[in-house]
C-alpha cells in the first residue's frame, strides 16, 4: 500500500482496493472440491489483493450498477460486511475494524486498534480468530427485507448470508488461503466491538488468511 493510502487510513477517509479479478486458474469444480474449514493460520499476512478478492467474493458488485456476489431475496441487500484485520494483517493497512463499501469497492476505517483477541474472547475464546491476519464478519439489517418479505425476512436474510459466506469459502480455496465460518458469539460483544448501529446484527465471522 502507498504512504498515501497508509495516510487516508489513519484519517477516516475511504480506501480503494485493487479492482478484483473475475478469472483464475482454479475451477469452480476444484474451489469446490478443495473446501474445508481452516482454524490454524501462519502469520503470513494477506496481501491487499487477497483482501480486494475475499471481499468482492462477500458482496461485490458484479454488474457494474447494485448486482452483487451473492443473491439477495429482492435485491434487498440487507448484509454489511466489516473487516477486523490485525497488527500484521493485510496488505499495510493499519490494525483495526474497517467497513466494507460494495460501490466503491472500498474500505472505510472504523475502529483503531488490533482487536482479534477482543473479538475472539466475544467469540468464546475460539483461537482462530485471535490468530488469523483478518476476520469478515457478516451483519445484517433485516429491516431492508423485512419492509417487502415480512415473515419471510429471517429466513431470506439467513439463507443470503450462508451464500456470501460459501463464495468466501470458494475464494479462499481458489487463493490457497483457509477460512472457517463461526457463528458462535456473544451477540452484544460482537456490536460493541465493531460499533454497529441501528438496526445491524451480526451473523457470521470469518477469520481468513494462509494456513499454518
Amino acid at each position: 500500500m502507498s504512504a498515501e493510502n497508509l495516510a487516508s487510513a489513519s484519517d477516516s477517509t475511504v480506501i480503494k482496493l485493487p479492482q478484483p479479478k473475475i478469472s483464475g486458474e482454479v475451477s469452480v469444480e476444484a474451489a469446490i472440491a478443495h473446501r474445508r474449514s481452516e482454524r490454524t493460520f501462519s502469520d503470513r499476512p494477506l496481501s491487499i489483493e487477497e483482501l480486494s478478492q475475499l471481499l468482492w467474493s462477500l458482496q461485490g458488485i458484479t454488474d457494474g450498477k447494485r448486482l452483487r456476489a451473492a443473491p439477495s431475496a429482492g435485491a434487498t441487500f440487507p448484509l454489511e460486511i466489516f473487516a477486523v484485520i490485525g497488527g500484521f494483517g493485510a496488505g499495510g493497512f493499519p490494525a483495526g475494524v474497517y467497513s466494507y463499501l460494495p460501490p466503491e469497492h472500498s474500505l472505510k476505517p472504523r475502529v483503531s486498534g488490533d482487536l482479534r483477541q477482543r473479538l475472539a474472547d466475544a467469540a468464546i475464546g475460539q483461537r482462530a480468530i485471535a490468530t488469523a491476519p483478518v476476520s469478515l464478519v457478516i451483519a445484517a439489517d433485516y429491516e431492508r427485507t423485512r419492509l417487502r418479505y415480512r415473515n419471510r425476512t429471517e429466513r431470506y436474510v439467513h439463507m443470503e448470508a450462508g451464500h456470501a459466506a460459501q463464495n468466501v469459502y470458494l475464494q479462499a480455496a481458489a487463493l490457497g488461503l483457509g477460512t472457517v465460518a463461526v457463528g458462535a458469539f456473544d451477540d452484544s460483544g460482537v456490536k460493541e466491538l465493531l460499533a454497529l448501529t441501528g438496526n445491524l446484527q451480526p451473523l457470521y465471522i470469518l477469520p481468513a488468511g494462509h494456513p499454518a
